[in-house]
């Protein structure tokens, strides 16, 4: 393929997530087998956990889905078929949160990197070639504009120990 006069197109997508499940997106190889590894991952991780893994693969050209929630194998199915990139994957989980599985995901031999871990509103920005499409990065909810006052850096500590999270 010449590439000396290849365009890029970006895209941003935005993220069907109208229940503000926690989401996270990553790249991985070897789709064919990674795509139900990683669900079995999570299950390993978090007793009573439900979730669902979608993976694109780049040939057949098709988006993979695996999960134990039918809802959520659809939601992450399609977020991920609309994101298009091979190799990208779109985890969904229900009665968990990322903190209890980013460290399984991150030393899992299939998992190439973590774009983003969260429940806020996310658009995804792809760029697309002759070649095909890939994730350049993820926006994760909306600017700041200030920085966090005393009284409130003590209710986040306090939401933190409620959810058995101890902050020194």
């Amino acid at each position: 393929m010449d590439t000396a006069d290849a365009k890029v197109k970006i895209e941003r997508v935005e993220v069907k997530n109208t229940e503000e499940k926690q989401v996270i997106i990553g790249q991985g190889n070897f789709t064919i087998f990674a795509c139900d590894d990683i669900f079995r991952t999570l299950l390993t991780a978090v007793p009573g956990i439900k979730c669902a893994v979608a993976m694109n693969e780049a040939a057949p050209r098709l988006t993979r889905v695996t999960g134990n929630d039918e809802g959520l194998k659809k939601l992450a199915s399609e977020n991920c078929l609309r994101i298009a990139a091979s190799h990208t994957f779109f985890i969904i989980l229900d009665n968990a949160f990322p903190i209890n599985v980013l460290g399984a995901l991150k030393s899992h031999p299939a998992v190439a990197t973590l774009y983003v871990a969260s429940a806020n509103p996310l658009e995804v920005i792809v760029a697309e070639t002759g070649l095909g499409r890939a994730v350049i990065g993820v926006v994760d909810g909306i600017s700041v504009n200030r920085i966090e006052t005393e009284e409130e850096k003590k209710e986040r500590r306090e939401l933190c120990e409620r959810l058995g999270y101890l902050v020194e």
